[in-house]
């Protein structure tokens, strides 16, 4: 029988279990005061991963005695939306053994839901048919709708200190019967030191440790099972930039299929769809420009897929676009240009626009020579130009 990972067999089961997050958490304290009431209430956790956010979404929902039914935003369609809603209808209704049950839905990575697919939720919400408790490291106010926003009560939840991890350690050190000799002092202190304030990553590398040695935990084991567990994809980490320049460089090469590989790792470690569309859109511009202008709209209708779409359907928008931007010519005259238009901005900030350009709405402006012998037609050219006298000969395309 598969045993279910250590963080997740030592989750707490009650507030009272729950370390750190004192802010909510201790006496009298919102989350304390919310969950006495008894009654359904949303909310959205935002904060930093390994905080508490899934595990106070259960203890939320085992207290309210309410059917609890985890979403990933990531992985969700309409299919799993409308499935959901009509799980809640049937909990409300109840049946012959029991009475009618509130129904919590604990969206993870909610700022991942598109604007459609949170509106879906927004009547349901609304009329207290589903409790929603979402979860976020992304800032509400940018990435939930406002609706939304206002019918929940946002908690900020804080990164674990190091000694809140350490007292995390000794309690499941404990519930597992490792002894200090097992498990000394300094080792704690370790895996503590390099959680990075992440509860999950402080018990995966305890997991680790144990498994790597069957005696004395050292150091030296805690930091060779740190780094067995270090992710190989991090979106505020060197190697998210990383691999997104490798996706880019591989589009400008035209090597297509190392830009589909490089894009499916993004996506497959929860990238926001969203930031790999706006690279393409830039794309688009900077590196084929004027040899194919119609990918700018391929990569614009692209982003407004994924923004109205959303994973796991949107995927098909992103390898679509993603494999024509990798195929189509290149050209650099757009950057290069602009780059030009740039400096010469620059170099000269304060020249006056030439009379004959100025708009001439009164008889004072006319009189003094604005706008004069211009002529509304297409392709007009004016003898005296278009730019200032000290830059007339200046030329972008060179």
């Amino acid at each position: 029988m598969e045993t279910a990972p250590l963080a997740d067999r030592m989750r707490p089961q009650s507030l009272s279990e729950v370390v750190g997050q004192a802010h909510v958490l201790g006496k009298g304290k919102l989350l304390q005061r919310l969950v006495k009431t008894g009654k359904p209430f949303s909310l959205i956790f935002w904060g930093p991963p390994g905080s508490g956010k899934t595990t106070l979404a259960r203890i939320i929902a085992n207290e309210m005695k309410a059917d609890f039914v985890e979403m990933s935003a990531v992985m969700a369609g309409k299919a799993d939306v409308t499935e959901v809603v009509e799980r809640a209808r049937r909990n409300q209704q109840g049946d012959t053994t029991r009475g009618s049950q509130a129904t919590v839905l604990f969206v993870d990575e909610i700022h991942r839901f598109n604007k459609a697919q949170q509106d879906a939720f927004l009547p349901h919400v609304e009329s207290g048919l589903v409790t929603l408790i979402g979860a976020t490291t992304e800032n509400p106010s940018f990435e939930v709708i406002n609706p939304l926003l206002s019918r929940s009560r946002v908690i900020v939840l804080d990164p674990l200190s190091k000694d809140e991890i350490i007292e995390i350690i000794k309690r499941v050190a404990r519930a597992e019967k490792l002894t200090a000799k097992r498990l000394p002092k300094e080792s704690i202190e370790q895996i503590a030191e390099l959680s990075g304030g992440d509860a999950r990553i402080a018990l995966n590398t305890l997991e680790m440790a144990e498994q790597l040695s069957k005696g004395k935990i050292t150091r030296q084991v805690v930091e060779t099972a740190a780094q067995a567990k270090i992710p190989g994809y991090d979106k505020l980490g060197e190697n998210h930039y990383n691999i997104i320049s490798a996706f880019i460089k591989s589009m400008r090469a035209g090597h297509a299929t190392a830009a589909l590989y490089y894009m499916a790792r993004m996506l497959q470690a929860g990238e926001d769809p969203k930031f790999i569309a706006r690279r393409m859109v830039i794309f688009a511009s900077e590196d084929i420009g004027m040899a194919a202008p119609a990918a700018l709209n391929l990569a614009v209708s692209t982003f407004q897929a994924v923004e109205r779409i959303g994973m796991p359907e949107c995927q098909f928008n992103l390898f679509h676009c993603a494999t024509i931007m990798s195929k189509a010519p290149k050209s650099r005259e757009v950057t290069d240009v602009m780059k030009r238009a740039l400096l010469a901005a620059r170099e000269h900030p304060d020249l006056p626009v030439p009379l004959h350009l100025r708009n001439a709405p009164t008889k004072l402006m006319n009189d003094l020579g604005y706008g004069k012998s211009y002529q509304w037609q297409a392709g007009f050219k004016h003898s005296k130009g278009f730019l200032p006298d000290e830059i007339k000969d200046l030329n972008l395309f060179q």
